[in-house]
């Protein structure tokens, strides 16, 4: 399997669960599962061991430290783990891969490849408009539900999409007993990059992609409800970040600690992300510490109409915590009403609010089903297997 940006990224708790359920999912069907990742050299070569160092400590606690293959590209050429490298592709029956820029010399090793996208709606757009440049692969798997359908918004590039759900593994994220006064809460990036993300649309319109902008819709909503909100977000705000935003002003973006008051001032709650959960067990901790989720999406999900559901959600509902999330697009299957609240207004995030309040054991058990029904990632591990094998 191959995971992108988890070694480079050691404070992102939740970016290492989203190919960990994949993993646990695989090796509950009896699969000897290894990590393949390549890794990104920096200039700070100190900072480059540590991480490592974080990560395999971080496997080796999963027991997956021996399953482990990490590679670099010099020059376009691959060096690093060689020789482990050329024995795992010889034997392997399938190459997982969750990283588009994969080079088309590594992914012409194994006898079968599989693309799994998790950027349903925007991996499409990037590829349809040169952006991204995805070498070739077996099989092409999506998150997005109406990726490939025929009255779909989001191109299909010519390519076969085949829909799986995204997994959750269910013995590592347990129901627990709820939490009484704890708050609503999300983990989530703020801003993307340090310019943000913008995203040319098929008809030649600009938009700003961030999720702030979504949340900034909803900057009433502590307000509306007697539900206390946490938002644990991604933020910079140093001088340094701040500045760049006064420079580039992008709409009325003017810094994250500009907006990290505004979301005071209006009664939300604000934690960074890197405190609460820059690991996966603080990550797991902070979920299951909460009343439920409430978050929004990117901009994108709702022009393209996915029907992504986020990796994340299905963490809180595994953990018998309800979720009210925006709502992206029509859903075959996803439940609405009941555990998982999908909302398009203000007046229907607090009435989902408002409902959890009601009955609120009802609602975690109803979660919990929800994920074991529709996410369970032993299920959608098979339906990777028999699809791609």
């Amino acid at each position: 399997m191959a995971p992108t940006n988890v070694v480079s990224f050691p404070e992102g708790g939740g970016h290492f669960w989203v190919y960990m359920q994949y993993v646990q999912g695989l090796r509950s069907l009896g699969c000897d599962v290894y990590w393949l990742e390549r890794f990104t050299r920096s200039a700070d070569a100190a900072r480059d061991a540590s991480n490592r160092a974080t990560f395999l400590a971080r496997m080796q606690r999963f027991g997956l430290r021996d399953n482990v293959v990490l590679y670099s590209e010099d020059g376009g050429r691959i060096s690093g783990e060689q020789g482990r490298l050329a024995r795992l592709a010889a034997r392997a029956d399938l190459l997982l891969n969750f990283d588009y820029g994969l080079q088309p010399e590594l992914l012409a090793r194994f006898r079968r490849t599989a693309l799994v996208d998790i950027d349903p709606g925007l991996l499409q757009h990037w590829m349809n408009s040169g952006q991204l440049n995805v070498a070739a692969h077996d099989v092409y798997f999506t998150t997005g539900e109406t990726v490939g359908a025929p009255d779909a918004k989001v191109p299909d590039c010519g390519l076969k999409w085949a829909f799986i759900r995204p997994a959750v593994a269910l013995d590592l994220w347990p129901q627990v007993e709820t939490v009484r006064n704890a708050p609503f809460t999300t983990v989530s990036s703020w801003i993307g990059g340090v310019d943000g993300e913008w995203v040319t649309d098929p008809d030649g319109a600009f938009y700003d992609n961030n999720k702030r902008v979504s949340f900034l819709e909803y900057i009433e909503l502590p307000r509306r409800t007697d539900a206390a909100l946490e938002l644990a977000l991604c933020l910079d705000e140093s001088p340094q970040s701040e500045a760049s935003a006064r420079k580039n002003a992008y709409g009325s973006y003017a810094g994250d600690a500009v907006d990290h008051q505004l979301l005071l001032q209006h009664g939300w709650r604000v934690r960074h992300a890197r405190e609460v959960a820059a690991s996966p067990e603080s990550y797991r901790a902070y979920l299951q510490g909460s009343r439920g989720e409430f978050s929004c999406a990117k901009p994108s999900c709702m022009r393209f109409r996915n029907a992504w559901i986020s990796d994340r959600t299905l963490c809180y509902l595994a953990s018998g915590r309800p979720a009210v999330v925006q709502n992206t697009g029509p859903s075959s299957y996803l439940p609405n009403g009941t555990g998982l609240f999908r909302f398009s207004s203000m007046e229907e995030a607090v009435a989902a609010l408002d409902a959890i309040a009601r009955n609120e054991m009802a609602h975690a058990q109803a979660a919990r089903d929800i994920a074991t029904e529709y996410f369970d990632a032993r299920r959608v591990a098979r339906t990777i297997l028999e699809t791609a094998l």
